[in-house]
């Protein structure tokens, strides 16, 4: 049991990472995808910890978790720490050569953060007994595979081109803060359609609505050089 629920909580960010990787013509140091990953796994703690701290604040200020300025809170949280894990993988590193390079390194952090909570995820997955355990688990990877994990890895991205906007620009910082900013709005919107509704439909199209403008942002980054 211990090695299907390993399997699966790898899975999505695998799988989502391979899909990526065919989108950067010339492919990274495999070491360093490495590095990045692991940098974005160990992320996902950090952020787990300061939103413990953030929740006890809250809690004191009478502001729900589950409110609209907590939800953006813990966003930016998370959109922040996958960028460290990111830019402190590459910076100043060789590889990073190409625009597209910025953002492939953030979705590569952003599917180890990624990874770490599918794996706490399916892991709360082994309620019950027999086939029932077997049952949630490959339900819960199959909803973290079309919902969070591919939303990070899509606001991951889109901090990733507007990162590669600012090294083209030499560094003037405000491409970045932009891009986190932009990211933040966007997966606290994804939380809030999951506490309002709960209905994956409407959480697809969101992620489809997107991805087809990261992709885009892809395709652009591709023919601009550093």
């Amino acid at each position: 049991m211990t090695t299907l629920i390993v399997v699966l909580g790898f899975l999505p960010g695998f799988a989502w990472l391979y899909f990526y990787l065919r989108e950067d013509t010339h492919p990274e140091p495999k070491s360093l995808i490495a590095l990045t990953f692991l940098a974005g796994a160990v992320s996902a703690f950090i952020a787990l910890g300061i939103e413990y701290i953030l929740s006890f604040f809250l809690r004191g200020a009478g502001i729900e978790r589950m409110a609209i300025s907590s939800l953006l809170a813990f966003a930016l949280i998370e959109e922040t720490v996958k960028f460290g894990a990111a830019y402190f993988s590459v910076r100043n590193r060789a590889a990073l050569d190409e625009p597209v390079d910025a953002m492939i390194y953030m979705v590569t952090a952003a599917l180890g953060f990624a990874t770490v909570e599918n794996l706490g995820a399916v892991s709360l997955g082994t309620g019950g007994a027999g086939a029932a355990i077997i049952s949630n688990i490959f339900a819960t990877t199959s909803l973290r595979f079309v919902g969070a994990t591919l939303l990070h890895s899509l606001t991951s991205g889109l901090v990733g081109y507007y990162w590669a906007w600012d090294i083209r620009e030499f560094k003037i910082r405000k491409y970045i803060y932009v891009g986190i900013v932009a990211a933040t709005v966007l997966h606290a919107t994804f939380n809030h359609l999951i506490l309002a509704y709960g209905n994956l439909a409407y959480l697809v199209m969101f992620l489809t609505v997107i991805g087809f403008f990261v992709l885009n942002d892809f395709e652009k980054m591709k023919n601009k050089a550093v």
